[in-house]
């Protein structure tokens, strides 16, 4: 093999790496006891208040079949999807908001402080979404976490995807 068809291979291997972590935070946090791509009956039976499920419908943007659950109560709303109307669904967005008591993985909940919030997902900001004071960006736009501040005090968490 010559030294640029190494140096082409070792160039695939970095890419194919680097995309790999690119969903890492997305894939290991959680918010409470629920997390990214958790089966719903498993959902389901961890949300200890009342739960509104909306209509199921086509997404154009994935080709998937989503449904908004909503725990107002919990300060919960979830979407979940299932490649067909039929299938189990899954979750594939999570967002907290007051009154809410759970935390991220990394012990951070409504309420909390920018500075807190800087201090536990500081390392895994993505500079491009994040402005201070607004929101500050865990991972991407297309999978971590998205905490809203106002005042200074987180108001809003996301899991998910925010872009598509």
């Amino acid at each position: 093999m010559n030294t640029t068809r190494i140096a082409a291979l070792f160039l695939v291997i970095i890419l194919n790496s680097a995309a790999a972590d690119e969903f890492a935070l997305l894939k290991k946090e959680r918010i409470g006891p629920l997390r990214f791509d958790q089966p719903a009956a498993e959902a389901e039976r961890l949300i200890t208040c009342p739960v509104q499920r909306g209509p199921v419908e086509l997404w154009g943007a994935d080709g998937e079949y989503h449904q908004t659950w909503t725990a107002p109560a919990c300060g919960l709303t979830l979407d979940l999807s299932a490649t067909k109307p039929s299938r189990s669904k899954t979750l594939t967005a999570i967002t907290l908001t007051r009154p809410s008591s759970w935390k991220t993985a990394r012990g951070i909940g409504i309420g909390s402080t920018e500075r807190e919030v800087v201090a536990a997902y500081g390392r895994d900001r993505e500079k491009e979404t994040s402005v201070p004071g607004e929101r500050l960006v865990a991972g991407t736009a297309y999978g971590g976490l998205v905490f809203t501040f106002h005042q200074g005090r987180v108001t809003r968490i996301f899991l998910g995807a925010a872009a598509e």
